[in-house]
């Protein structure tokens, strides 16, 4: 197995929060209305007719348009027809670097063909679904087994979403504990109670319309790299029921928006072991994309649940599972594996482990595991990030571009640099406000970078893949080159 890691240089933490906090004291500087007004005339009304066509006729039976909330972009959602390795297509036919890669999962870029026939041999031989055991189910699952230090055995699921949740529910069995504790800012899916203090630390609820309050009374945030907040928590969690776990983006909230330092992953675990609480690792993007042995290799960290997402299947569907030590793990087997007999998790999913993901989630990390895909992909995430930081000097720019490994950010706005002072829970309306105008620039941003043929993750994030080459990264940068020629300040 290739043990080595996407990251070649762990980004200054405190260096770039420092610079996050300096970029939201600032005006915003954003594409000019000119520049705007001029990108929608020229390019999206004039090059994307049939995409403007078709979203308006989707949204007459669609909300929104669109059914994925990757898709909402700024002025109208393209439709996208065509994937291959690092480049995307358009209904109309216009060709785009590809830096969402599908949200994260495909580290060795679009539709790998390696990948696509062993897929298209399963269709013709069983198909999709059976009901049924699959022999990729445990290819599957040993291939994952042997790459992660922490994870005996492995049970897959259809979403990250339910990773998260059913992780929970064997860390209360396993523990017989209450509470869950995340990281202030972090997305752990959309379920209800960890719809709690998501994207910017310390909003609590009030991001997750819909839930009743009382569906997270059992939840609680803690600041992003912050070992004494988090064991404030703990320590007073041991009167109010205790902690089952503390859930983590490992690398910090939304896939490192505000990084972490590289030793706190361990602080964190040290603080688990104290109070008896389970440590997850939310592992749904850096999984296989930081390196075969994921985050918790990379960081030297012995979670006791691992919850995968996304490139367990290849970027097909049904992409998500948990992964972990066999004496938690047992709450999935219920004495059914021999073992002592325990509740069982409840927990379910009509297609979980067909043979089309596990196949393709194999042939995936059979593919990323032989190509050194983790590697490759970071050198090319460093490639544009240096690229980016050339540019916003040159144009003497506030942005902040960084990266850990083939994850990369580009915050020019700073919408996910805000969070709240938790002494003061009555600024988060004003907060609040002030990111949604940030949000506005943002989709902005990203209309600017789509019609120089850039696709980003929200106008913030940039995945690399093995695709990539340093031609087409430069490429690329003139394209970015291209966007901030065209910035002007717009006073808050």
């Amino acid at each position: 197995m290739d043990t080595r890691f996407a990251i070649s240089e762990y980004p200054d933490a405190a260096k770039i929060n420092r610079q996050l906090d300096e970029l939201i004291k600032k005006p915003i500087y954003t594409i000019s209305d000119e520049a705007l007004a001029n990108y929608e005339a020229e390019y999206f009304d004039k090059k994307c007719k049939k995409s403007k066509a078709m979203i308006e006729e989707a949204k007459t039976i669609i909300p929104g348009g669109v059914q994925h909330n990757l898709a909402f972009n700024y002025p109208f959602p393209l439709v996208f027809t065509k994937a291959e390795g690092c480049y995307l297509e358009d209904i109309d036919g216009n060709r785009y670097f590809d830096f969402l890669q599908a949200g994260g999962p495909t580290v060795l870029g679009s539709n790998p063909p390696e990948v696509r026939e062993q897929v298209i041999d399963l269709l013709n031989t069983c198909g999709p679904s059976t009901g049924l055991f699959h022999e990729f189910e445990y290819k599957l699952a040993k291939k994952i087994a042997d790459s992660m230090p922490t994870v005996d055995m492995f049970r897959m699921l259809q979403s990250g979403t339910e990773g998260c949740m059913l992780a929970i529910r064997i860390a209360r069995l396993a523990t017989k504990n209450r509470n869950v504790v995340k990281m202030g800012g972090a997305y752990h899916g959309w379920s209800d109670q960890l719809g709690y203090g998501i994207r910017i630390p310390g909003t609590k609820f009030t991001q997750a319309h819909g839930v009743p309050i009382r569906l997270m009374r059992d939840t609680q945030e803690f600041y992003p790299g912050d070992l004494d907040a988090l064991e404030r928590i703990l320590r007073l969690n041991q009167f109010r029921g205790g902690t089952a776990c503390v859930m983590l983006e490992p690398i910090g909230p939304e896939s490192g928006s505000r990084p972490v330092d590289k030793n706190f992953c361990k602080g964190v675990e040290r603080l688990c072991r104290k109070y008896g609480a389970l440590l997850i690792f939310d592992e749904v993007v850096t999984g296989f994309r930081l390196g075969m042995s994921g985050a918790q290799g990379y960081f030297n960290c012995s979670p006791d649940l691992t919850v995968f997402g996304k490139v367990i299947a290849g970027g097909y569907p049904g992409a998500g599972g948990v992964g972990g030590k066999k004496e938690y793990m047992k709450y999935l087997g219920a004495g059914l594996d021999g073992a002592v007999k325990v509740k069982k998790a409840f927990c379910g999913g009509t297609l979980s482990a067909n043979p089309l993901s596990c196949a393709a989630g194999y042939y995936t990390l059979e593919e990323i595991d032989r190509q050194n895909a983790c590697v490759k992909a970071g050198q090319m995430g460093d490639r544009i990030t240096k690229g980016l930081n050339e540019i916003i000097e040159r144009r003497h720019l506030p942005f902040v571009a960084f990266n850990q490994g083939s994850i990369c950010h580009l915050e020019t706005v700073g919408t996910l640099a805000f969070s709240i002072n938790w002494k003061k829970p009555w600024t988060i309306p004003s907060v609040l406000s002030e990111t949604n105008v940030r949000k506005t620039e943002m989709t902005h941003m990203g209309a600017a970078y789509m019609a120089e043929g850039l696709v980003t993750l929200a106008g913030s994030r940039l995945y690399t893949s093995a695709a990539y080459t340093e031609k087409e990264i430069d490429e690329a940068l003139a394209a970015f080159d291209r966007v901030f020629a065209n910035i002007a300040v717009k006073e808050n």
